[in-house]
């Protein structure tokens, strides 16, 4: 199983070059199926538009929303092509994030003329590995006051 860091890497890295081939202003669906296919070309699992239930006060909704694309039943990645996000779009995210209790998604915004500005990480609850100890900071000797 990739770890989850890999699997945004590869993501980010997919789209930014996308973005790049292709340019913004496109439709939101045509980034989607590329990234996913070009996923699906690395060995990952991809679910476009993946319905999802939602259970409350005992009651189930069948497919109450879907999610963009799930990477490996471990990330969720939602496309947007507009030319600014809103903060709504991350909460949406974020709220995905938690009803199916995963710990990291993507929001990636093809709109801007930049993809750099456009890629938002969400996490719930997403523990960062420990640095190794060949990359903790180097401490000043101590040469006494």
């Amino acid at each position: 199983m990739r770890a989850i860091d890999e699997i945004t890497s590869d993501v980010i890295g997919i789209a930014m070059r996308l973005h790049r081939d292709l340019g913004p202003g496109l439709f939101e669906s045509v980034y989607e199926t590329i990234l996913a296919g070009k996923l699906t070309e690395r060995g990952y699992r991809v679910d476009r538009q993946m319905p999802v239930d939602i259970e409350y006060e005992g009651q189930r909704f069948a497919a109450a929303f879907k999610i963009d694309l799930l990477i490996d039943d471990r990330l969720i990645v939602e496309v947007k092509s507009v030319d600014q996000p809103s903060a709504v779009h991350a909460k949406q995210v974020l709220t995905y994030l938690r009803l199916m209790k995963l710990p990291v998604g993507l929001l990636i915004n093809f709109g801007g003329s930049s993809l750099k500005e456009g890629v938002r990480r969400v996490v719930n609850g997403h523990v960062e590995p420990a640095p190794s100890a060949s990359s903790a900071p180097l401490r000043e000797p101590n040469l006494g006051a």
